[in-house]
């Protein structure tokens, strides 16, 4: 048997030697591996959930309705940051044109729909274009986010007129018929004696969907009744309740203002040429007269009911250039149930209104306040024939006046329209 020599095979290739990994010690120690891949995370998610309230109460309230719509977990977050008030929004109002000072008068005034001023940048721009037929509509009323609109077209007082209420938030409307013939048993009594006076919104029930009440009030026989419109699910019902036998309204019906004043959790009308407001309780229905201070100063006709910050009933007004406010008190100094709260001379005020007439009679049958702002209640609208509308801010003396890009004056009334909350939107999130 031959013997196995040590000689390599020509051609053949030696073999490789196993590779030693590094020793450890070896490693750089002062970057860390990298961790191991994980789905990724919106930076904002990381934050803890005590953190979101505090930096959403630092949102505009237009920036804090945006967040709420991202997510239910962030709807739910917003809903604990809103505020506890209905936010204010803008106003509503109906521009006209500055009419020429005294003793001329423009007996007829243009027409021009309503538009919306937003109260600044941060308020949504509202409009009512998705109601092509507003425009033939006037604005009587603006409550709990929703606006009603009476028909320009003069239509006779023994009828009720067809009413438009409207939700510019929400961009829904809603067309209310008239009351039907036997909503009322035995109407042939007052049908030809009636006098259609006015309506307002009296309650809404929900926010997230068009779900409201009306009230009309008519003068049948020398007293007041109130008609209720209950609008659900697209469909109004009719109810006429009793005549207020014992209101009387020994005067001409004519003499009712047909806007309607919602102040202190109550509905108030006014009457010119009468020292009496008419009173209506939303919870109960009930019509009363309520008196003012038997000591206004000058006319005791001119003054307006209206609401203060703090949710009490007061009266203002500005005659003889003195701007008195009144509100509900029963004190050995009370008149009527009524004590003077603030008292003020503003006639200084006046001088800075350019061309304003400087005879003081003439001045103070220019000047006469048309609203108390419900939007801020501790401001004034003070209209001066042929000067303008303006606002009062009585807390700083500044007098603003209320004019738009066309150079039209705001209309009668200014309507301060707050967002119905919580919003529609949040509730359907």
């Amino acid at each position: 048997m031959a013997r196995k020599t040590g000689k390599k095979r020509v051609g053949s290739k030696p073999k490789s030697k196993p590779e030693t990994q590094p020793s450890s010690s070896l490693l750089p120690t002062s970057v860390p591996p990298p961790p191991p891949v994980e789905p990724e995370e919106a930076a904002i998610d990381v934050l803890p959930l005590d953190v979101l309230p505090d930096i959403f109460r630092r949102l505009s309230l237009l920036d804090l309705l945006r967040v709420a719509l991202a997510c239910h977990r962030w709807r739910r977050i917003a809903a604990r940051c809103l505020p506890r008030e209905p936010p204010l929004l803008g106003y509503f109002f109906h521009p006209v044109k500055t009419p020429p000072p005294p003793p001329i008068q423009i007996k007829e005034r243009t027409f021009y729909e309503a538009v919306f001023a937003p109260l600044d940048t941060t308020s949504p721009c509202l409009s009512l274009d998705f109601a092509p037929d507003a425009s033939r509509y006037g604005l009587y009323d603006c409550h709990q986010g929703l606006l009603l609109l009476e028909p320009t077209v003069p239509i006779p007082k023994t009828i009720h007129p067809r009413l438009l209420v409207l939700d510019p938030a929400t961009r829904r409307r809603a067309l209310l018929p008239s009351p039907p013939r036997d909503t009322l048993p035995d109407d042939h009594r007052w049908r030809r004696s009636r006098y259609y006076v006015g309506s307002a919104i009296l309650s809404r029930a929900h926010p997230s969907k068009l779900c409201f009440e009306a009230v009309c009030f008519t003068i049948d026989g020398g007293h007041p009744r109130a008609w209720v419109a209950s609008f659900d699910n697209g469909q109004c019902r009719w109810r006429a309740l009793p005549l207020a036998e014992q209101v009387l309204v020994d005067f001409d019906p004519y003499w009712f203002e047909t806007r309607c004043v919602h102040a202190a959790g109550k509905m108030y009308w006014h009457i010119c040429n009468s020292c009496r407001v008419l009173e209506l309780d939303p919870a109960t229905l009930q019509f009363s007269y309520l008196l003012p201070p038997a000591a206004l100063p000058g006319h005791r006709f001119k003054y307006r009911m209206g609401e203060t910050p703090d949710g009490r009933l007061c009266i203002v007004t500005v005659e003889h250039q003195v701007m008195q406010v009144w509100v509900r008190g029963e004190t050995s100094s009370s008149d009527n149930g009524w004590v003077v709260e603030t008292e003020m001379n503003i006639s200084k005020v006046y001088d800075t209104v350019p061309g304003l007439p400087m005879d003081r009679m003439r001045r103070s049958q220019s000047i006469w306040v048309i609203d108390v702002d419900l939007g801020h209640k501790w401001k004034l609208f003070i209209q001066m024939l042929g000067y303008g509308t303006y606002s009062f801010d009585p807390k700083t003396s500044k007098l603003e006046r209320l004019a738009t890009k066309g150079g039209k004056e705001y209309g009668y009334p200014i309507c301060a329209y707050f967002l119905a909350w919580p919003p529609a939107f949040l509730a359907q999130a």
